[in-house]
């Protein structure tokens, strides 16, 4: 063998040796995933919306848009659930749910069909939103519906007691807001921050069925105990160019600024509901605290992404991160960053185009980061085409991130269609809207996921 020769099976060695440990690397990387819970249908709860929440204790809550009692007119069983899942006193045991609250609809003047997460405070509070049923008049194919609410659970003062439900606003007659959806975010004051798909009373095109274009909101606790809480439209959306359908999952700065992207407007280049956006809402002292809006991108549906969901997160910079279930270089989706330019304005980064379904497509949820700085998120797709729980592990300088779809959901009795954000103690937790061993509902009816490294 010559000295080249050698050299040539020296580096071809190397080579392999290398490709050896990346693939050992990635195969001892491979996530594991169980089921924590099956959601059955009825009073049990189905279709889980929003992720889960951790109090201090580690017991998991969230809610099911569906289930609890059939009578929610007229959206027939989707009055909803709130439940709980504790951990096991023992290992290998299951969790425990409890089921802290059934919402009952608009006859009995509280909330139905929670469409969103919860929040949780310092006292163990939960607070979200239902997308109908409250006190207002609004209707829905004739049927009065009410216009949503914003609500609080309460934990009772011993354990194992009952949970106490509050009603903290409902929505009135469409110019306050209508139809609240996503997960509220509360300010350090204690204010709540949520937005309403339609209401306001700018916009006339966006829905034949709901009248005006969507609101954020702030609602502000009373000063005294026992008052009612306040609420505020921070900005109507028009429509058009000003955007339309804020679809929640908003974020505040240290400032106190408020952040969002749209579902609907935004330019007039795109076909549907227009281009969609994602915003800035700053309140100028100098003009009473009205509150301004600022478009920080304005999507163009190509490689720049399409329909971006509702939920951006801030890494430690100040840059935002989000998804857009369609869009990029094959129209499956994007994750992208939108980050403060030195020449001014914002401009966007694109981290990773979703680009065959086997790998993920259309992401769903919000991102959000570990402790190592990586992201993690939903999609749909997938190897069994029931989803994918994925990672983007970020190169030197945040540059060149590395995509991996950790786990690939398979349908019954696993978990499938995840769309919701994921949480971390150290696994990662979410939901999945259909999947699990419920045999009421076509294709299961929703899950809680724990997945490991």
């Amino acid at each position: 063998m010559t000295p080249k020769d050698r050299s040539r099976f020296s580096n071809d060695a190397l080579l392999l040796f290398v490709l050896v440990l990346l693939f050992a690397s990635a195969a001892s990387a491979e996530w594991r995933e169980k089921v924590l819970y099956s959601f059955q249908g009825g009073n049990d709860g189905a279709l889980p919306a929003g992720g889960v929440v951790f109090d201090p204790q580690g017991n998991l809550y969230g809610v099911t848009e569906a289930g609890g009692p059939a009578s929610c007119a007229p959206i027939g069983n989707y009055c909803g659930t709130v439940y709980e899942l504790s951990p096991p006193v023992k290992q290998g045991d299951p969790w425990t749910k409890t089921q802290l609250y059934m919402f009952k609809g608009k006859k009995a003047n509280d909330g139905e069909a929670p469409d969103g997460g919860l929040v949780i405070d310092k006292a163990g509070n939960l607070y979200g939103v239902t997308a109908y049923g409250g006190t207002g008049d609004c209707t829905l194919a004739g049927v009065p519906g009410g216009c949503g609410t914003v609500y609080e659970l309460s934990p009772p003062p011993t354990k194992g007691g009952q949970w106490t439900y509050a009603s903290l606003y409902s929505f009135k007659s469409g110019k306050d807001g209508y139809l609240p959806l996503g997960d509220l975010v509360f300010d350090g004051a204690g204010n709540l921050y949520g937005a309403t798909y339609f209401g306001g009373g700018k916009g006339t095109t966006c829905n034949p069925d709901y009248q005006y274009c969507g609101t954020v909101f702030e609602l502000s606790p009373p000063k005294t105990k026992g008052g009612k809480w306040t609420e505020k439209v921070l900005h109507s959306f028009a429509g058009g160019t000003d955007g339309a359908n804020p679809n929640g999952g908003l974020v505040l700065d240290s400032k106190g600024n408020v952040y969002g992207t749209t579902a609907g407007g935004g330019g007039t280049g795109c076909q549907g509901p227009g281009c969609r956006i994602a915003f800035e809402l700053k309140s100028d002292p100098k003009a009473g605290g009205a509150w301004t809006e600022k478009m920080l991108h304005i999507f163009t549906g190509g490689d720049d992404g399409a329909g971006p969901n509702g939920g951006l997160i801030f890494d430690a910079k100040g840059a935002l991160y989000g998804t857009a279930g369609g869009g990029g270089s094959q129209g499956l989706g994007i994750v992208f960053r939108l980050a403060t330019k030195l020449s001014g304005g914002w401009g966007e980064s694109i981290l990773h185009n979703f680009t065959d379904n086997t790998h993920g497509r259309g992401p769903g949820g919000p991102l959000a980061f570990n402790a190592a700085g990586n992201l993690y998120g939903t999609a749909l797709g997938g190897t069994h085409l029931r989803g994918v729980l994925f990672r983007l592990i970020s190169g030197s300088g945040g540059s060149s991130w590395v995509f991996s779809d950790i786990y690939n959901l398979a349908g019954p009795p696993d978990g499938s269609y995840p769309s919701a954000r994921v949480v971390f103690d150290k696994n990662l937790y979410s939901t999945t809207e259909g999947g699990g061993n419920g045999q009421v509902c076509q294709g299961g009816c929703g899950t809680v996921i724990e997945a490991s490294p």
